[in-house]
């Protein structure tokens, strides 16, 4: 007996010394079970767990797989279980930094916005939908299946009878919106509430992970990642050869202020679009001055004379082909007082982008799309209408064409 304990401490250690711990990664993927704390759960993280209990590795908060106190036997059973696909419950830390354990498998989900919703068709998991915000029900283009779900109310307002009515297990929404007091609150204890956001550039492969666990899609995710990954290195990779003396200046562009005629509406940190501009190189002028969506005057954007504007708005998107609107908003800006002696109207470097086409996972092609606006020359041979049609072919499969429909920027792309 001693022989076969002291047999399976030698194998352990073997693995041990092979194969952990998996620190290298440039995020931990915050699904408990996730014992090494790296961006996958596998072998190591049983092996990992199994070395907490015999005292050879000091525990870590994700190591607790079944999320009560105690580091044992039972972690490692539910390691195993996640693995294969098979487990009962997940816990996770979603993006509103909380612990949420989801009981599995989810078979009737209400979902509160777009962006959670178009991840949910990536990963092809749309059957399993019973309710949508009023807003996805104006989506027949982008959403065919989902946008004739029941209309729940909106996506910061919803309507809780409606929700409950649907009989869901599960509510999807942003970290943020809508507030717990609206929601979670009033939901009874069997339904859970998942807050993730999918519209911010930094979180949203992990979150697409996660999800893909939740959902137990995980091929389906990989496919994604894959896709995803292919195209976030070549930008990050051509931008990190970019000297400080070349880097574009940028002012993000949402619109008219809301206090004053004098004033405009920026995007900052803690903006998905904020995020954009930073991974495709551009240094954003409203960062350090204000946070998050804020007012900036029009007179301290002639001052800081940014190389280059990209404007935000809500008009336009896949489900009109009019770009009038997003026109206007262009048309509005060269014709800010002052703004032609401004080196991004000078040099006809103002673009508009759909807040449609800049977020939810689709975001590769937005992000190849700025990182053309800001450096032409470095992404000449970079084609973001190709990339977004790649992935409504290969991800979304409805059969659109982005050539042919839907209005994402102005000035047009030219196809390269």
């Amino acid at each position: 007996m001693k022989t076969n304990t002291l047999v399976g401490i030698t194998a352990i250690m073997l693995l041990f010394c092979c194969t952990l711990p998996g620190a290298a990664s440039d995020y931990t993927l915050g699904i408990f079970g996730n014992a090494n704390e790296d961006d996958t759960i596998n072998m190591q993280d049983v092996t990992y767990t199994e070395l907490i209990i015999l005292e050879y590795r000091d525990k870590t908060e994700l190591s607790d797989a079944k999320h009560d106190g105690k580091i044992n036997m039972q972690d490692v059973t539910q390691i195993e279980l996640v693995i294969l696909g098979k487990e009962r419950e997940l816990t996770l830390i979603d993006s509103a930094d909380e612990i949420v354990t989801v009981s599995l498998p989810i078979e009737r989900m209400v979902v509160l916005n777009t962006d959670f919703a178009e991840a949910i068709a990536v990963l092809d998991d749309r059957d399993t939908v019973v309710g949508v915000t009023h807003t996805m029900t104006e989506y027949n283009r982008l959403f065919p299946e989902l946008s004739a779900k029941t209309d729940v109310g909106g996506w910061s307002t919803p309507d809780i009878e409606a929700i409950l009515a649907c009989s869901p297990d599960t509510v999807c929404v942003y970290a943020k919106w809508p507030t717990t007091e609206k929601l979670d609150n009033k939901m009874p204890d069997d339904i859970s509430v998942i807050r993730l956001d999918f519209y911010k550039a930094e979180t949203l492969r992990e979150e697409m992970i996660k999800l893909g666990y939740l959902l137990n899609r995980r091929d389906r995710v990989d496919d994604y990642v894959e896709w995803h990954d292919e195209y976030i290195d070549l930008i990050t990779g051509r931008v990190s050869d970019i000297s400080d003396d070349e880097t574009v200046r940028v002012f993000i562009d949402a619109g008219d202020g809301k206090g004053s005629t004098t004033s405009r509406r920026a995007y900052s940190t803690g903006t998905g679009m904020h995020d954009l501009c930073v991974i495709a190189g551009g240094v954003n002028i409203a960062e350090g001055y204000v946070e998050g969506y804020a007012d900036v005057e029009t007179e301290w954007i002639l001052v800081e004379n940014p190389d280059a504007i990209v404007g935000i708005t809500y008009k336009g998107g896949y489900e009109t082909d009019d770009n009038t609107l997003m026109k206007e908003h262009y048309d509005g800006i060269m014709d800010l007082p002052g703004f032609g002696n401004v080196a991004a109207v000078q040099n006809d470097n103002v673009d508009i982008m759909s807040n449609a086409f800049a977020f939810a996972p689709h975001y590769p092609a937005a992000l190849a799309t700025v990182a053309k606006w800001l450096y032409p020359e470095t992404f000449d041979d970079l084609n973001p209408m190709a990339i977004h049609q790649e992935y409504m072919d290969e991800f979304l499969g409805i059969g659109f064409d982005v050539s042919e429909h839907g209005v994402f920027v102005y000035p047009p792309l030219e196809e390269t």
